[in-house]
C-alpha cells in the first residue's frame, strides 16, 4: 500500500505524518495546478506572527499542469524567504545543521515548481531519516487502490477538520502559546532528530 498526494513547497506537519512510515508516496504532477494552495506556500513562525511565504508563478489562472509550472523570479522572493526561514529559526537548535542542505537547493534557482518542491521534499526526508521513496504517478498506480490524499490537506481548512494529525507540542522559539502544524522545518530546525518521534505520535489514524 502506498499514498497518492500532491507536491508541496515545503510541506506542513500534518502532510509528513500523513507519509510517515510508507514504502512509497506517488506525486501527482499532471493535475491541473491550483491557486491558493500549499503547491506554493509554507508557513513559519516569525516573532510576531505566524507568516505564509508565497512562491511567484506564472500560469497560475490557466489549465496547466503542475509539472510545467515556471517561477517568476523577476519577483525578488527568494531572498524574502530566506530571510524570513533566517529570521524564524537563526538561533533554533538545529539551524546550522541543517538550512546548508536548504541553501544549497535555493541557490540552484530551478526554473520549474515542481523541480524545486521536489528537492526541497527529498532534503526534508533526507534530514528526517524517512526511508520512504517518492515517485512520480502513473495512470497504473492511479487505479492498484493505493491510499488517495489528493485535495484532503487544504489550505483553506483547517487541520482540526480533517483525521491525519493531531499536534503534538514541541518548544518552539517564539511566544508561550504552541503553534500546530507549520513547514515541517519548523520541527526540524527546533527537534532536530527527535523530529520522527513527533511525527508518529502525531500520526492521527481515526
Amino acid at each position: 500500500m502506498a499514498i497518492i498526494t500532491e507536491l508541496f513547497y515545503l510541506p506542513s506537519i500534518e502532510y509528513f505524518s500523513a507519509i510517515w512510515g510508507e514504502d512509497v508516496i506517488y506525486l501527482d504532477l499532471e493535475e491541473n495546478y491550483q491557486k491558493q494552495t500549499y503547491r506554493n506556500r509554507t508557513q513559519i513562525q516569525l516573532a510576531n506572527k505566524t507568516e505564509t511565504l508565497s512562491i511567484p508563478v506564472f500560469g497560475g489562472n490557466k489549465k496547466i499542469k503542475t509539472s510545467q509550472i515556471k517561477i517568476d523570479h523577476d519577483q525578488k522572493w527568494l531572498n524574502v524567504h530566506l530571510r524570513g526561514i533566517q529570521s524564524a529559526y537563526g538561533k533554533a537548535p538545529y539551524f546550522e545543521y541543517y538550512f546548508p542542505y536548504f541553501e544549497k537547493v535555493f541557490a540552484k534557482k530551478f526554473d520549474l515548481l515542481a523541480d524545486m518542491n521536489l528537492a526541497l521534499l527529498t532534503v526534508c526526508l533526507k534530514m528526517l531519516q524517512s526511508y520512504t521513496q517518492v515517485q512520480k504517478l502513473d495512470e497504473r498506480v492511479a487505479n492498484e487502490g493505493n491510499r488517495d490524499l489528493r485535495g484532503v490537506i487544504n489550505a483553506k481548512k483547517s487541520y482540526t477538520e480533517r483525521s491525519i494529525y493531531r499536534a503534538i507540542p514541541y518548544p518552539q522559539l517564539f511566544g508561550l502559546d504552541f503553534v500546530p502544524n507549520l513547514s515541517i522545518i519548523d520541527l526540524l530546525f527546533c527537534m532536530g532528530p527527535e523530529s520522527k518521534s513527533i511525527l508518529i505520535q502525531s500520526q492521527k489514524n481515526d
